[in-house]
C-alpha cells in the first residue's frame, strides 16, 4: 500500500468514527446543559465551594465567575510549582523559577498548554497530576460553559439570564469530560501508553553514558490533553514520544479525541436553539475548512522534490516513521485548527508551505472545528459577521436565529475578531524590533521570523504548539507569551458573554421572505469565504515575510 493511500484511508476512518459519535454525544451534551437535576456528587461540589447552582446569572455575573475561578486557578498552579521542591512525589526536581511558573500557570489555565520546559526533567508527579491534569479538565469545561452561555443567548428572549457558570462548569467536567476520559485512558493503556507513578530509572547505556526515564500517570493525562483540546504533554516530545503515542492506532485515536467534542458541539448548538439544520450549517462550514486544510497539508508534504524526498516517499524530516506523512499531516492540521497544540511531529521541519498551513489554521481563530467550546463560540461570532455582510449587500437589517444584529452586536463581534491579531502582530513586531529576543532564534531569515510569528500566534490563540527551534525559556518570552495567552483567552470571553447577554434581552424577530436562510449551503459558502477573507487581509503581510517566502524559495 502506498503512503498516500494509507493516509487517505486513515482520514476516511477518522471521518467515519466522528460521524458515528456525532449524534449521541451532541444530544447528550444538550441534555447535560439543559437538565434541571443535579447529581449527588455535583451537590457535594456546590456545597464545598459555596455555590448556588440554581441561581441564574446575567452576563456580568457570569463573567465575574469565569474570571474569579480562572484567577484562583492561576494562583494555585503558580504556588504548586513554586513549592514543588518541598512536595512529596517531586522526583527530586527543584521548584520552578518565577517567570516559568507564571508562564506555565497562565498557559494551562488559559487552555493553551504552551510549554517552555522539558516535562520529564522539570515536573514531578504532584504538579503533573494535581496541577496540570486538573487544569486540563477545568479549563476545557470553562470554554464549554462560555459557549453554552452564548447558545442560550440565541435561544432565550426578553431576559438577560445566561444560566449558572458553576453548574455549567461542574456538569461539563463530571458528566462529559470525566466519563469519556476514563474510557479513553483505558484504550490508551491497551495501546501501550504508560500509567504509573514510577520514579526515575536508568534504561541502559547510550553513547557511553546512561539514559534515564521517569514514569507517570501518562494515559490519564494524555486523554484529557487531547479531549479537552489542551495539548500539554507529559514528555517534551509530546505525542511523538512512544510513552504517549506508541502506535498508528493510538495516533488515530488521539486525533479522534481532539476533534470529538468540537464537532459534536454543533449538534448541541442545533438542539439547544431548536433547529438542527443550523447546527448542520455550522458543521458543514467547519468540515469544509478542516478537510481542505488536511488535503492541502498532505499534498505539500507528499510532494516529491529531489531524490532524497523521492526515496523517503515525501518530506519525512521531523516525522515519526511509525506514523508517516499521512498520520503526521492529519494530526498537525487537527491540532492547529483546534486549540490543542499537541504534536506528533515537529512543525518546524515541515515544508515552508506546510508550516504556513499550521500557522494559518491557528490564525483563522481555531474554529474548524476549534477548541472545546471556544471553537463553537468563535464560529458563531464569524456567523454573525457573515450575516452582517450579507445584510449590507441586500440593504436590510441582518438577523441570525431570530435575533437582530444591530450596532451593539456587531461592535462586540468586531472587538472579538480584532483582539487576537493585535496581540500576535504587536508582540511579534516588538520581538523582532528589540535586540535581545532575536537571540532565541535558531534560524535566520524567513524561517527564523516564522519561529517567532508561530510562537505568538500559538500563545494568543491558546494553541500551545511550538514551531521548534526557538528558545522560549527566557524572561522575555515567558512573560510576553504568558500575557498573550491570558489576554487571548479571557478578553474574547468578555465580548462573547456581553454579546450573549445582548441577544438574550431581545425579543425574537419573525422570519419573513427577506430573511437570509442561514441553514442553507449558500450561507455555509458565504461563511467560509468570510473567514478566509478576514484572516487573509489580517495576516497575509506577516505570512508573506515568513512561511510564504520560505516556501516559494524552496
Amino acid at each position: 500500500m502506498s503512503p498516500v493511500t494509507a493516509g487517505v484511508l486513515q482520514l476516511l476512518a477518522l471521518i467515519a468514527a466522528l460521524a458515528l459519535a456525532y449524534r449521541p454525544l451532541g444530544d447528550h451534551m444538550a441534555r447535560v446543559y439543559s437538565s434541571e437535576k443535579h447529581w449527588k456528587p455535583e451537590k457535594w461540589i456546590y456545597k464545598a465551594i459555596g455555590a448556588n447552582p440554581n441561581a441564574e446569572m446575567r452576563w456580568p455575573a457570569y463573567l465575574r465567575a469565569v474570571l474569579a475561578f480562572s484567577a484562583v486557578s492561576v494562583l494555585f498552579l503558580y504556588g504548586l510549582q513554586r513549592l514543588q521542591g518541598s512536595l512529596p512525589g517531586s522526583l527530586g526536581f527543584v521548584s520552578i523559577d518565577p517567570d516559568q511558573a507564571f508562564n506555565t500557570a497562565a498557559s494551562f489555565v488559559a487552555n493553551t498548554n504552551w510549554q517552555s520546559y522539558y516535562g520529564e526533567q522539570a515536573m514531578g508527579h504532584v504538579v503533573q497530576t494535581g496541577g496540570l491534569a486538573v487544569q486540563n479538565f477545568v479549563s476545557a469545561a470553562v470554554g464549554m460553559a462560555v459557549a453554552v452561555a452564548l447558545v442560550r443567548g440565541f435561544s432565550r428572549s426578553r431576559t438577560g439570564e445566561l444560566g449558572n457558570f458553576w453548574s455549567d462548569l461542574v456538569r461539563g467536567t463530571v458528566r462529559i469530560l470525566l466519563p469519556i476520559s476514563v474510557i479513553g485512558a483505558i484504550v490508551l493503556v491497551a495501546c501501550g501508553v504508560i500509567q504509573n507513578f514510577a520514579g526515575i530509572h536508568e534504561v541502559g547505556r547510550f553513547m557511553g553514558g546512561t539514559q534515564q526515564w521517569n514514569g507517570g500517570a501518562v494515559a490519564s493525562q494524555e486523554v484529557i490533553k487531547e479531549l479537552g483540546t489542551n495539548g500539554g504533554g507529559y514528555f517534551n516530545a509530546n505525542s511523538a514520544h512512544p510513552f504517549e503515542n506508541p502506535t498508528p492506532f493510538s495516533n488515530l485515536f488521539e486525533i479522534f479525541l481532539i476533534l470529538l467534542i468540537p464537532f459534536a458541539m454543533t449538534r448541541t448548538f442545533g438542539r439547544m436553539v431548536g433547529n438542527l439544520r443550523q447546527g448542520y450549517a455550522i458543521l458543514a462550514t467547519m468540515g469544509i475548512i478542516w478537510i481542505a486544510f488536511t488535503a492541502l497539508m498532505m499534498w505539500t508534504e507528499f510532494a516529491h522534490h529531489g531524490p532524497a524526498l523521492q526515496a523517503a516517499g515525501g518530506a519525512m524530516e521531523g516525522k515519526e516513521t511509525r506514523f508517516g506523512i499521512g498520520g503526521s499531516s492529519i494530526f498537525a492540521v487537527a491540532t492547529t485548527l483546534t486549540s490543542t497544540g499537541a504534536v506528533n511531529s515537529f512543525h518546524s521541519s515541515y515544508t515552508g508551505l506546510g508550516g504556513g498551513i499550521t500557522m494559518l489554521g491557528m490564525q483563522l481563530g481555531e474554529i474548524a472545528p476549534g477548541g472545546v467550546g471556544s471553537g463553537l463560540y468563535g464560529m458563531l461570532i464569524m456567523a454573525i459577521i457573515a450575516v452582517f455582510i450579507a445584510g449590507l449587500m441586500v440593504g436590510r437589517t441582518p438577523e441570525y436565529l431570530g435575533k437582530k444584529i444591530g450596532t451593539r452586536e456587531i461592535k462586540l463581534a468586531a472587538c472579538y475578531i480584532l483582539i487576537t491579531p493585535a496581540l500576535v502582530l504587536g508582540f511579534t513586531a516588538a520581538a523582532m524590533a528589540l535586540p535581545t529576543p532575536g537571540n532565541s532564534m535558531t534560524n535566520a531569515g524567513a524561517h527564523g521570523f516564522s519561529e517567532i510569528l508561530y510562537a505568538y500566534t500559538s500563545g494568543a490563540n491558546n494553541n500551545g504548539s511550538a514551531f521548534a527551534g526557538l528558545n522560549a525559556d527566557t524572561q522575555w518570552f515567558n512573560s510576553t507569551i504568558g500575557i498573550a495567552m491570558l489576554l487571548g483567552r479571557f478578553l474574547p470571553m468578555v465580548f462573547v458573554l456581553a454579546l450573549a447577554g445582548s441577544l438574550a434581552e431581545q425579543k425574537p424577530v419573525p422570519e419573513t421572505a427577506g430573511t437570509l436562510r442561514t441553514d442553507k449551503p449558500l450561507y455555509a459558502g458565504l461563511l467560509v469565504g468570510t473567514i478566509l477573507i478576514i484572516t487573509g487581509l489580517t495576516y497575509f503581510p506577516a505570512l508573506a515575510l515568513g512561511p510564504l517566502a520560505e516556501g516559494l524559495a524552496s
